[in-house]
């Protein structure tokens, strides 16, 4: 198959990385790709230079977002959620009729806040939109067109591409979104992932509830360790 990577980030490289592996057609978008190439130094996550990831992967195809996204059958967007809805309305062309898989958390960062929540690591983003949107909605509604499934986001995306390095696999990824064909290829590709619990949540409003998962995530991840994978299994009678 041919997928399109939006993002170039520490998340987008996990999955262009196993796509390559599972033998798919890989590209990767990114705003300004001689930008992107001309960098020397780690990102702010501390992942290093793109264009040592490119060296060590030969195969993967490096473009501007609108022409990854026109190559491909199927889309993940990486792109981070305080851009995401400008960056993926300005292809909605070459987004249009494909399914576009989005596991981007609406953080915003340095928000004032009544009762910040201090960590090690700085103040917690705030979570926008919350409770009465998300930020999947907002693709959606942005890109009629499109097919989108929000999955992936309840889960450090290393651990999403080879969940069996977690207790073995034996935990539980979402999906949710308003067209069964579209999270019937997501749930696919989980599949070739590793994954075999995987729980359709319904319609894309269910979206919110992933979304905003991501505080408790951070939650756990700081009360183990940060950097300790983990899985959370939803335990059926």
């Amino acid at each position: 198959m041919k997928i399109a990577v939006l993002g170039t980030g520490g998340g987008g490289r996990a999955h262009a990385a196993k796509l390559l592996d599972l033998g798919h057609d890989v590209y990767v978008g990114t705003r300004d790709v001689e930008a992107t190439l001309a960098r020397t130094e780690p990102d702010m996550m501390g992942n290093p230079p793109y264009k040592e990831f490119l060296a060590a992967h030969p195969g993967i195809t490096l473009l501007p977002f609108a022409d990854a996204a026109a190559a491909a059958d199927l889309v993940i967007n990486g792109i981070d959620g305080a851009s995401a809805v400008k960056a993926l309305t300005a292809i909605g062309k070459q987004l249009a009729g494909k399914t576009l898989i989005d596991y981007a958390v609406p953080y915003l960062y340095g928000a004032e806040m009544e009762h910040p929540w201090p960590t090690p690591f700085g103040t917690m983003p705030k979570l926008d939109p919350c409770d009465t949107d998300s930020l999947a909605e907002q693709i959606q509604r942005s890109l009629p067109q499109a097919k989108v499934v929000k999955s992936f986001v309840t889960q450090e995306q290393d651990t999403v591409v080879n969940p069996r390095a977690t207790g073995g696999g034996d935990h539980t990824m979402f999906v949710a979104g308003d067209d069964p064909e579209a999270k019937k290829a997501v749930t696919a590709l989980l599949e070739s992932y590793g994954w075999s619990d995987i729980l359709d949540l319904g319609p894309l409003v269910a979206a919110r509830g992933m979304e905003m998962y991501a505080h408790m995530h951070a939650a756990i991840g700081m009360a183990l360790g940060m950097g300790t994978p983990f899985g959370v299994k939803v335990v059926r009678p």
